[in-house]
């Protein structure tokens, strides 16, 4: 969408003078609806009338007023253009602050300053100056008939006007119930600073949505397309959800909002998990096949193998007792032999002995 430039002037810092356009940084996305009577759906208008003459009283006419209770005072717009600071098309740097001096409680509206010269030499160089001091410029800028104070800054290469609250504007904080001596225990201490860990994280707010906006459309086309028939309740009913039950024990609460968080991790581990199961899931099918395949096979040899071992084993006996009938009738035949050689040895043996003994006694 092309921006439209709502003010033009320029930069003043020093004896430097910098033209540029202003335009508004920020939009609204609200959708926009009318008052309707219930009764007949008649729009709802309001019109300007005039309490002395009850005529309807056209916009053109209509001037500024202060009324301090006894007197009214009246200020036409001829009044107040005549004002030195509306007249004013500069924005006067005053000063040049370190970038987080600047509370954000103090900032109401942004917008964008183009340069609105041939050269935008000068422009270049305001901004690489306050991006290498880290400075932010506190400006005065005459805009919608009102001085205001505002901060000029870089952001995203294009210098950023922020109108800022005047001090006497911002109210003090001041509650009596924080004057009361509360004591908070380590147990609570702990799982705060749990529960702000697992919450940590880099500010992104593309992912944030305005969700109340977006049910808003979906009603309103919902209606365009079903008409009164839509059953609203139903559509868009809240649901028993005990979730939202008050907590009076603080300890309680905490200690539920961390346990919170570890279910809603785990949740996503096991989610994670069958992604990754339901992806190899082919692989370990395929993997299963050929483990059966290879089962099969093992299968199949380990019976041939019993087969024939069983096949061995059969023909085994009938071995054993050919060679126990020979054993049984070598026996008969040479056990004399054995025992006369075994006699004939015993006999040799004494006459060793007296031998040895006789060369005992001739020593």
């Amino acid at each position: 969408m092309l921006m439209r430039a709502i003010w033009k002037g320029s930069i003043t810092f020093g004896l430097v003078n910098v033209p540029v356009k202003l335009y508004s940084a920020t939009e609204e996305h609200d959708l926009q609806l009318h008052q309707v009577h219930d009764a007949d759906g008649g729009r709802i208008r309001y019109e300007r009338k005039c309490e002395v003459c009850g005529k309807k009283v056209e916009y053109s006419h209509i001037d500024k007023a202060y009324d301090d209770g006894e007197q009214t005072v009246v200020l036409t717009g001829d009044d107040l253009d005549a004002l030195p600071a509306e007249r004013s098309r500069e924005i006067e740097v005053l000063e040049f602050v370190p970038n987080e001096q600047i509370d954000p409680i103090l900032f109401e509206r942004s917008y964008y300053l183009e340069p609105d010269s041939k050269s935008p030499k000068a422009y270049v160089l305001l901004r690489r100056v306050l991006e290498e001091t880290e400075r932010t410029a506190v400006v005065r800028i005459s805009l919608r008939q009102r001085t205001r104070l505002a901060t000029m800054r870089v952001r995203d290469d294009v210098l950023l006007v922020q109108t800022i609250r005047w001090s006497d504007e911002v109210r003090a904080a001041e509650f009596a119930s924080l004057d009361d001596d509360v004591t908070v225990g380590k147990r609570e201490m702990d799982l705060a600073r749990s529960i702000v860990r697992d919450l940590e994280a880099d500010f992104e707010p593309e992912q944030y949505v305005d969700e109340y906006q977006e049910q808003l459309r979906t009603l309103v086309e919902a209606k365009l397309d079903q008409g009164e028939a839509l059953d609203t309740a139903a559509t868009f009913g809240e649901t028993d959800d005990d979730e939202g039950a008050e907590v009076i024990d603080l300890l309680e609460a905490l200690q539920r909002s961390v346990e919170k968080r570890k279910g809603s991790s785990a949740s996503s581990d096991a989610d994670a998990t069958d992604d990754e199961e339901g992806s190899s899931g082919s692989t370990r099918g395929r993997a299963s096949k050929a483990g059966s395949s290879k089962a099969a096979s093992s299968k199949a040899a380990s019976d041939e193998e019993s087969t024939a071992t069983k096949t061995r084993t059969a023909k085994k006996p009938a071995a054993k007792s050919g060679a126990t009938s020979t054993a049984a009738k070598k026996p008969a035949a040479k056990k004399p032999a054995a025992k006369s050689t075994s006699a004939t040895s015993t006999a040799k043996k004494p006459a060793a002995k007296s031998t040895a003994a006789s060369k005992r006694k001739s020593a």
